[in-house]
């Protein structure tokens, strides 16, 4: 059996149990924090030879020279040869879907010129050089490559860096192909935080990166903390979540198995399921216990289910949304027969999945925008992976003769009012 968290919004204590559900402490290990700085401190300092030593000792490959852990293109080309015509043709397909939802997401710069001649204005530049951190060995996460590599491309990343443990030389076919599909410019065979450390620090075969982004381990994830700042990074990603939203009107096992498609990424991942029909509540639980037996994963899914999951039944729809704002989940589906009607009404989601059938693991892997999407209720002020973190804004400022002498007063006003002198008689140089 398994034991389902049932909460309902008209009980005292609601919110108390809700938040208590919520709550993830995100703090890392201490051992993992202590074994993290030390890589990087080493691969700072030594470079490739501490790099070599690292790949040897956690991925077990003897290497005799560090030039041995760049994959070359053909490889990538093999990879993409050997696929099922199935598999080849669904990357193609996806990759195809994710390119066009994200070309519409790119920014063009723009100015405008006043009317004494000052001329005011936004530059957008892509980063130069993106390091993409992929998880290796018996993974396999070909749609990860997609969801990162193609919106660099599209922004113009000029260069895109993979990185790719290989645990025994053991190499995945599909993400390689991924790669070559979303033309990823180099891949090296390397994981970790010192894989992390070597883009960040850059070592004399690994170039220094402007930003990483990409899911790893715990300790791939504080490796990016450590080194952000010195380097951008995409988000810092907590465990996987799903909101469901659903009126009744659907078959309970669907909905048993969206929860599912999340509860089985992780113990720690969270699926929640809003509905004003005790009825439909019911049957969604039987219907947990009666699949889960029949799942591969389905120990994860039952940890997880049991300690962050949730079955809350509301007074009605407009409730539901009132307490999704609250959550601000990475994923939401809105599984109700007219969804349009209830969109304004939500503010806070990484992405909506709208309607009976848009199931969010098809967001997951082909409808186009992106899956990458923050966690923990980041919701309510981040947004999702997409072309605009690889662009880049710089502000444009010409400022006419005539427009100098008004602004250089009021400049020079406020810089006056600051204390700061020089800031006040630089602009009162151009009044004159």
């Amino acid at each position: 059996m398994i034991k389902l968290n049932r909460l309902s919004s008209t009980d005292a204590k609601f919110e108390e149990a809700l938040s208590a559900l919520l709550a993830f402490e995100s703090t890392q290990d201490e051992t993992v924090n202590e074994t993290v700085t030390h890589i990087l401190a080493d691969i700072k300092k030594r470079g490739d030879d501490a790099l070599l030593d690292y790949t040897r000792r956690f991925d077990h490959l003897e290497l005799s020279s560090i030039t041995e852990i760049e994959l070359p293109k053909s490889d990538w080309q093999q990879s993409l040869q050997r696929l099922q015509t199935a598999e080849r043709e669904a990357l193609e397909q996806a990759a195809r879907r994710i390119r066009a939802y994200h070309e519409k997401q790119l920014s063009q710069s723009w100015q405008y010129t006043e009317s004494d001649g000052t001329l005011l204005g936004q530059k957008i530049t892509a980063i130069d050089r993106v390091g993409l951190y992929v998880p290796g060995g018996k993974a396999s996460y070909p749609s990860s490559v997609l969801m990162n590599a193609i919106p660099a491309k599209v922004a113009g990343v000029n260069e895109l860096i993979m990185v790719v443990p290989t645990p025994r030389g053991e190499k995945n076919d599909l993400v390689l192909a991924a790669a070559a599909i979303s033309a990823v410019d180099r891949i090296f065979t390397i994981g970790g935080a010192q894989a992390i450390g070597a883009l960040a620090y850059g070592t004399a075969t690994i170039p220094k990166v402007d930003k990483i982004v990409g899911p790893g381990n715990a300790y791939v994830a504080a490796a990016k903390r450590f080194v952000f700042g010195l380097v951008g990074i995409d988000m810092v990603a907590g465990p996987s979540e799903i909101l469901v939203i659903c009126d009744g009107n659907i078959d309970p096992d669907w909905v048993a198995m969206d929860l599912f498609s999340q509860a089985e990424h992780d113990e720690q991942a969270q699926a929640m399921l809003l509905c004003p029909d005790q009825n439909f509540l019911d049957a969604v639980a039987a219907s947990i216990t009666r699949q889960l037996e029949a799942m591969p994963r389905k120990e994860i899914i039952r940890a997880s289910l049991e300690a962050r999951g949730a079955l809350i039944k509301v007074r009605d729809l407009e409730e539901a949304c009132t307490i999704a704002n609250r959550i601000a989940p990475e994923h939401l589906e809105l599984s109700v027969s007219k969804p349009e009607q209830w969109i304004d009404k939500l503010k806070h989601a990484g992405a909506i999945f709208m309607g009976h059938y848009t199931c969010e693991a098809l967001g997951d892997y082909c409808a186009g925008p992106n899956h990458v999407l923050p966690t923990s209720g980041t919701a309510r002020f981040s947004s999702p992976l997409g072309v605009y973190d690889f662009q880049k804004r710089t502000s444009l400022i010409q400022v006419s003769q005539q427009g100098a002498a008004t602004l250089g007063t009021i400049a020079s006003t406020l810089a006056r009012g600051e204390g700061l002198q020089a800031h006040a008689m630089s602009a009162e140089f151009r009044c004159k």
